[in-house]
Order: structure tokens, then C-alpha cells, then sequence
């Protein structure tokens, strides 16, 4: 036996960790091992006192040098659960922030010149504090997280509000929608609504509406701005949405608001700017606020409003005589004090953690990987690859999205070493009922560069679309096979094949979308296909610490709040297929994979791949009337990189 950590386990040089961390005494190594003994941050002694024992979302481990005090920040880009497990002896309080998803872009049911332009989506409310005791008295202590969605885009229609974010009883309220652009003169739906931050007013020319109120309901310090409202003159376009930091038409009439910075989740390197409101549809087609805020749609090229970025809380922008986009999910972060220390990295970029004798940087948003000039480790880093999966199909019967690409393995970087890293977005799911999912964006990183194809699009059940091809392929809508697999098959598969739908029956099923572990299932004459299988990271990156940790969500592979969900063989699964939808009324679900993959629940819109897994989107069932159900968006990928410490 050799050094010991909280745990009784081997050596940690020697011992082989497992799931539970009892192989390898895993709680100590951060404060006394890795930092006293192995040299990864500082070759000291220098520790003083340690910090909280808690588990949940991804870790991310930085210094401030002004005081020389180390935090570790717990990233939570989906719901889940921040377990206290034991007291620290720098004090039981953490920080946090809890930013909301922003609301969805107003859209128009109006061309020609009497046009009707969307007001953009307000950005989700933002919160901030410091000291909020997690010491209850007894342990564990579990404090619920709530990660809100970004409002769906107004397809027509006014903008969605997004969801609302929480860390225990703390709640930041979902930015407002923007208003509509619709054929009907001071029609309420053109008014921004009320949120987080404010949605801007929508135009149906000439009848300008204002926009909708901030910081509602009230909190102090405030959580957001007002949108502003919409313009004939000196051009006709809809609001900016309200901001974190400024209102709606600050910076120029129609823009989105800016958003706050905040240095919680990376430290103060590394500071990143949240809740921009989104840009106002129009002939200006305005820019959305800095934070995340989608552009206004406008009369140039590219003539299309875009969305709010994921995981900021920033706004939808409007669109102009046509659709607005979605908000940007929200994001919690909750940090505390570790250590108090005189700190030495070794390399830049993403998250960074520490677990069984490695260091581990884990991006959940594009950025930039770059080792110092301190950097003595071997040169081939192990790493994972996870692109965005495809978009579910639409109408009744729409196929599954597929899987993201998943790529593992090693590389060896040249020193100094910095190198761009993409995380790929989801593909978006159908809006209409022929239309077929988009796939997801690759997701890239390293020498090469190394890429994983984002997952192919679920195809549409009303004129039956054949599955994309991608990562993992998409299924097919009625009866039609299901896209390709890149690579498939061969030792380099990034996944397998969507489904086949059904081509008979009274009512059919789309099939499901393919999984890195398994092809999606066949639709039915009745029942949507579920999603393929998706399979577990490898154990270099299952650290117990970011183990999903949503208990609450009745899927249980959509049980996020960490790395990857639950599935067959544990947890840490990730690109699981989305399931396939259905005309069947009795409301049949067709789950998604485990790994994240969306469901089809069996009525209405298929449900969102999750974040940060590449999980396909759900396809689009049953279609009785308006609102036409939608296909569920693809989840975003991950990129993750490992070395010595």
C-alpha cells in the first residue's frame, strides 16, 4: 500500500481506480497528492486547509493568483444535482451563477411591403451571489439544479420565453419572447413579453409595439433588462431583446442588449460574457448583444435571424417576414474554495480537473487548447471527440435524429502546442411537416485535424424521408431507410445506421436514429423506433465527481447534470439515437438512446437531444391541428483531453 487518500485504495500511482473511487483513494489526490506530490500544478508543499467534498456537472479547477486561491467550479449545462458530501475547513460557502434560457425570437406571418418583422428574444435572467451556505447541518446535501431551455423560435408567431434556471431555491426567470410581426394591427402578440430580460416589441407596418419588461418577476440585484420596442422609422424592424447588462437598443436602436461577464466557471483568465439579448428583425436585421444573442433577420445576406448560443442565455433574434430563432440554453455554476496556494498550470483551455494521475481538460463550448512553457509531459494526449446530433424529423411518424460522431484515441502535439478546439452544435429539428431534421455540426480538435462528422437528420414522416447520412445515421420517415454511419463498418466507426420506417399500416412509425453503440430500431406500422444505444466514455474520463446526477427526469438516459447519462452498463453514456415518432393517437413513447438521445414521446414535438452528449433529436408525432409539432433539436457534442500529471 502506498499513499492513502480519504478512501482505503492502492497507491494512487499504482491503483486502479473504479467507479465508486475506492480503488485509488481519489478524494485527497487533488489536494494532497496531485498538488504536493506529483508536481501537476505546483511543486510545493503549500496547501493549507481543504475545501468541500461535492460531486455534480463538470469540474473545472483554476487558481486566482491575485490571493493565490484555488477554486473549483461545478458546470452544470443540463439539470441535474450539486451533492454537498462533506463540510469543507475553508468554509461551507460556495458562489454561484444561474443564468436562464433566453427567450425565442419573434417570427412573421407577413412578405411584401406592408412586411411584418419579429422582435428579438429578451436573454435569460441572471444571477449572481456570493457566500450562499450549503451546510445544512447533516450529509449529504443535495441541492437541486435546473438548467432552463432556450425558448423555441416563433415560426409565425411569437417567440417562446425560455426556461427558467434554479440552484435550490434560487431562481433566474426565462427571458421574454419576442413579439410578432403578424397581419393584424396592434395585435397583443406583438407586444415583447415580460422575462428574465425583456423580449423586443414586433412591427407590423407601420404599428410599432414596445417592448416587454426586465427583471420580472423582480429580484435585486436585478436580473435583466427591458426589450426595446419596434420602428417604422428611420427603418422598420422589430426590437432588440433586453440584456443582463443594458436594455434592448442600447448600442443602436433594434440590437439585443449586452450581457454580463462572470469568471465562476474558468477563473479570471478566462472570463465569459452571458445573457445578450437577441437582434430585432428587419430591414436592419440588427446584431444581437454580446453574451450570446442571435442576430435579427434582415434584408442582406445571410438573409436569416440566427439563435441565441447555447449554454449563455442569450436571446433569439427576430426574424423578418419569416421565422425568428431559438434562445440559448442557460447555465449554472456553482465554485468554492479548495485550496490557497501559489499555482503553476501546465496547459489552457476548457475545464480542467484532475483524476487518476491525469490532468483533464473538458470543453463544452469551442475554444482553445494551449500547453505553457511549464509543459513536461509526454506529448501524446488521449482524447475524445463527440460532435452535435442531427435534428429530428417532422410531421407525423418523423424519424429520430442521429448520434453524433464519436472518435477516441491519441495524438501527438508538437510543443508549444495550441490548436483550436470546435464543439459542434446540435442539428435543428424539422419546423415544418415535410421537412427533415439538419444534421449536427463536427466537433474537432488537434493535429490533422482530427474530426468527428456531426449525426445525420432524422427524415420526415409526410413525404417520407430517407434518414441522413452522419456520424451515426438518422432514420428513416415512412418507409424509407435510415442514413449511413461514418466509417461504419470498421474499426474507425463513429456510429452505426438509423432505422428503417415501416411502409404499411394505417398509421406509421418513423424509425429511430443510430447510436455509437447500436443501430436505431425499425418503425412500425404503430410505434416510432427507439433511439440506437449509445456506450460509455472511456475510464480514463469517469471521474466519480461528474457523474450525472439528475435524479428527477423520468428518462433515465436523459438523466444529465454531469458527464454523459445512465444507460445499460453504468453511467457516463453518451450519442444515443433519437427516438422515432408516430401517428398512432394513443401516444406511444419511442425513448432515445441511452447517451442522451431524444425521445419521441408519441404527441407533439419530439424532445431535445441532450446537451453536451451529441444525442440525436426525437422525431415529430402526431399532427391534429396547430401548433404543428416540431422535430427535437440534436445535442451539442463534447471534446475532451487527457495526459499525465
Amino acid at each position: 500500500m502506498g499513499y492513502l487518500g480519504r478512501r482505503i485504495g492502492k497507491s494512487q500511482d499504482t491503483g486502479n481506480p473504479t467507479a465508486d473511487g475506492t480503488g485509488a483513494g481519489i478524494l485527497d489526490l487533488f489536494t494532497n497528492g496531485y498538488f504536493q506530490r506529483q508536481g501537476n500544478v505546483f511543486n510545493a508543499p503549500g496547501i493549507i486547509s481543504s475545501g468541500l467534498v461535492a460531486t455534480g456537472g463538470v469540474i473545472s479547477d483554476y487558481t486566482d493568483p491575485g490571493p493565490g486561491t484555488v477554486y473549483r467550479a461545478h458546470i452544470f449545462t443540463s439539470t441535474g444535482t450539486f451533492n454537498v458530501t462533506a463540510p469543507g475547513t475553508f468554509g461551507d460557502t460556495v458562489d454561484y451563477l444561474i443564468v436562464a434560457g433566453g427567450g425565442g425570437g419573434g417570427g412573421s406571418n407577413t412578405v411584401g411591403p406592408a412586411g411584418g418583422y419579429g422582435g428579438g428574444g429578451g436573454a435569460g435572467g441572471f444571477r449572481t451571489a456570493t457566500s450562499f451556505s450549503v451546510n445544512p447541518g447533516t450529509f449529504p446535501a443535495p441541492f437541486s439544479i435546473t438548467v432552463g431551455a432556450g425558448g423555441a423560435l416563433g415560426a409565425g408567431s411569437a417567440g417562446a420565453d425560455g426556461g427558467s434556471s434554479s440552484f435550490g431555491p434560487i431562481t433566474s426567470a426565462g427571458g421574454g419572447g419576442g413579439g410578432q410581426g403578424i397581419n393584424s394591427p396592434n395585435h397583443p402578440n406583438q407586444v415583447g413579453r415580460a422575462g428574465g430580460s425583456g423580449g423586443g416589441g414586433g412591427l407590423y407596418t407601420p404599428f410599432a409595439s414596445p417592448g416587454g419588461n426586465g427583471n420580472s418577476p423582480p429580484t435585486s440585484p436585478s436580473q435583466g433588462n427591458p426589450g426595446s420596442a419596434a420602428a417604422f422609422s428611420p427603418q422598420a424592424n422589430g426590437g432588440g431583446g433586453g440584456g443582463a447588462a443594458e436594455a434592448g437598443g442600447t448600442d443602436g436602436q433594434y440590437q439585443g442588449g449586452d450581457g454580463s461577464p462572470n469568471v465562476y466557471a474558468y477563473g479570471p483568465a478566462s472570463p465569459v460574457t452571458y445573457a445578450g439579448g437577441g437582434g430585432g428583425g428587419g430591414e436592419v436585421g440588427a446584431v444581437g448583444g454580446d453574451g450570446g444573442g442571435g442576430n435579427g433577420g434582415n434584408v442582406s445576406s445571410p438573409p436569416n435571424a440566427t439563435s441565441g448560443t447555447a449554454n449563455t442565455g442569450g436571446g433569439g433574434g427576430g426574424g423578418k417576414e419569416n421565422n425568428g430563432q431559438a434562445g440559448g440554453s442557460g447555465i449554472v455554476v456553482v465554485r468554492y474554495v479548495i485550496a490557497s496556494l501559489t499555482a503553476t498550470a501546465k496547459a489552457t483551455g476548457g475545464a480542467i480537473s484532475y483524476y487518476g494521475g491525469k490532468t483533464i481538460h473538458t470543453f463544452t463550448s469551442s475554444g482553445t487548447f494551449a500547453t505553457l512553457s511549464n509543459w513536461n509531459n509526454p506529448d501524446t494526449v488521449e482524447y475524445l471527440i463527440v460532435a452535435g446530433g442531427g435534428g429530428g424529423g417532422g410531421s407525423n411518424g418523423g424519424a429520430g435524429g442521429g448520434a453524433g460522431g464519436v472518435v477516441p484515441g491519441t495524438t501527438t502535439l508538437t510543443h508549444p502546442t495550441s490548436y483550436p478546439v470546435t464543439v459542434g452544435a446540435g442539428g435543428k429539428g424539422a419546423t415544418t411537416a415535410a421537412g427533415n431534421g439538419s444534421q449536427g455540426i463536427p466537433s474537432i480538435f488537434g493535429p490533422g485535424p482530427i474530426s468527428a462528422t456531426g449525426g445525420g437528420y432524422g427524415g420526415n414522416g409526410q413525404t417520407g424521408g430517407t434518414g441522413g447520412s452522419g456520424g451515426s445515421g438518422g432514420g428513416g420517415g415512412e418507409g424509407n431507410s435510415g442514413g449511413s454511419a461514418t466509417n461504419y463498418p470498421g474499426p474507425t466507426q463513429q456510429g452505426y445506421p438509423g432505422g428503417t420506417a415501416s411502409s404499411f399500416g394505417p398509421q406509421w412509425g418513423g424509425a429511430g436514429g443510430g447510436g455509437f453503440g447500436g443501430i436505431g430500431a425499425n418503425g412500425s406500422p404503430t410505434v416510432g423506433g427507439a433511439g440506437g444505444v449509445g456506450a460509455q466514455v472511456p475510464a480514463t474520463f469517469r471521474n466519480p465527481a461528474v457523474a450525472p446526477s439528475d435524479t428527477t427526469n423520468p428518462q433515465p438516459y436523459q438523466r444529465g447534470g454531469g458527464l454523459g447519462t445512465p444507460g445499460p452498463g453504468g453511467s457516463y453514456y453518451i450519442a444515443g439515437g433519437g427516438g422515432g415518432g408516430t401517428e398512432n393517437s394513443s401516444g406511444n413513447l419511442a425513448a432515445g438512446g441511452s447517451g442522451g438521445g431524444g425521445s419521441a414521446p408519441g404527441s407533439g414535438s419530439g424532445n431535445n437531444g441532450l446537451t453536451n452528449t451529441g444525442g440525436g433529436g426525437g422525431g415529430a408525432s402526431v399532427y391534429n391541428g396547430s401548433p404543428l409539432p416540431f422535430g427535437g433539436t440534436g445535442g451539442s457534442g463534447i471534446v475532451i483531453i487527457a495526459y499525465p500529471s
